[in-house]
């Protein structure tokens, strides 16, 4: 490109959660792109309004993490994950939705270019937003990233947990996670001999608390230790109402791991005939495939072959090369 590319780095600050994931593992893949990060007295949303629009004075401004500066006009694309303010308000705090509406309504109007990750992202942000689905450009994420350090399978031992008998879920406990929805999934694992291990932390200053107490809590694990709880799972069970797109679901099967997981949102979208799908407000149709899974012989080797197949179509290098083609229109 002939201008300078400017990425928003406020995402280097942050903890790492999906979007964050997506924001470094394509900035990571635009050679010659500046990050941008936080410097001087300015820090968080007052940097990213005030300081940055002047910093990329002159450039193409990258936003990858739901965020950019509204009074910069045109020269910018921004990266909304999903509308998960207006779909799922119960999951976050009343000044977060607020700000959070009111900025990509602004955004939506003042000429930046619009990138979500998913066919099912892009309907339910034109509708709330009230724009024309043609206005985002769809960018799915990628998953590999999951098999760039050994598996440590120290932290199974930590845990108190044996290969191929536990089930893995992956999440915080934010409302539209539905985590509770494992109650009844854990207690089939116990009747097998089997645990549900649940890896995750929670923000409470943005989450609502809401889980399933009878999982065993791993907290926040490295990508080296994820890597290892995929690989010796009997599968990921993924609960989740709302997902803009989805990550574990497919970081799962990147690492050969079967997933069960909820029939809403993108996920569908992303995992296609490679999962084995149940209700999300259906607690008995997880326990029905969970039986399914540990019962039918042949059966978790079978998706875990065709999970590592359909993983094959995700990658963060394609998605870098979307992504800036995008931006380039702006």
């Amino acid at each position: 490109m002939n201008q300078t590319l400017f990425v928003n780095g406020r995402y280097t600050t942050q903890a790492m959660t999906g979007v964050q994931r997506f924001a470094a593992e394509v900035a990571a893949h635009l050679p010659g792109a500046q990050v941008l990060t936080p410097s001087g007295r300015l820090r968080g949303q007052a940097w990213e309004q005030l300081s940055l629009p002047g910093a990329a004075r002159g450039g193409l401004l990258l936003n990858l993490g739901n965020t950019a500066p509204l009074i910069r006009r045109g020269r910018q694309a921004v990266v909304i994950h999903d509308a998960g303010v207006f779909d799922t308000p119960e999951s976050y705090s009343a000044a977060f939705r607020l700000w959070y509406r009111t900025l990509h309504w602004g955004l939506a109007r003042n000429g930046s270019r619009l990138i979500t990750v998913s066919n099912f992202s892009r309907t339910r942000l034109a509708l709330a937003l009230g724009v024309p689905e043609s206005r985002f450009g769809v960018v799915p994420e990628g998953g590999e990233h999951i098999l760039r350090q050994q598996a440590d399978t120290a932290v199974l031992a930590k845990h108190g947990l044996e290969p191929g008998r536990y089930a893995l879920a992956v999440g915080t406990r934010a409302a539209h996670k539905n985590l509770a929805a494992l109650e009844g999934a854990a207690a089939l694992l116990e009747q097998h001999g089997m645990a549900l291990a649940l890896a995750g932390a929670r923000d409470a200053s943005v989450f609502r608390a809401q889980g399933a107490e009878a999982a065993r809590p791993l907290g926040r694990v490295s990508d080296a230790e994820l890597r290892a709880l995929y690989e010796n799972a009997l599968c990921l069970l993924f609960p989740s109402r709302y997902e803009g797109f989805g990550i574990p679901p497919l970081e799962a099967m990147w690492c050969g791991c079967p997933v069960l997981a909820s029939a809403a949102g993108a996920v569908p979208e992303v995992c296609g005939d490679a999962a084995l799908w149940f209700q999300a407000d259906a607690p008995e149709t997880i326990r029905a495939q969970l039986e399914r899974l540990i019962t039918e012989p042949g059966l978790r080797e079978t998706m875990a072959s065709t999970g590592r197949c359909r993983a094959q179509a995700y990658s963060w290098p394609e998605a870098a090369r979307q992504v800036l083609a995008l931006a380039e229109e702006a």
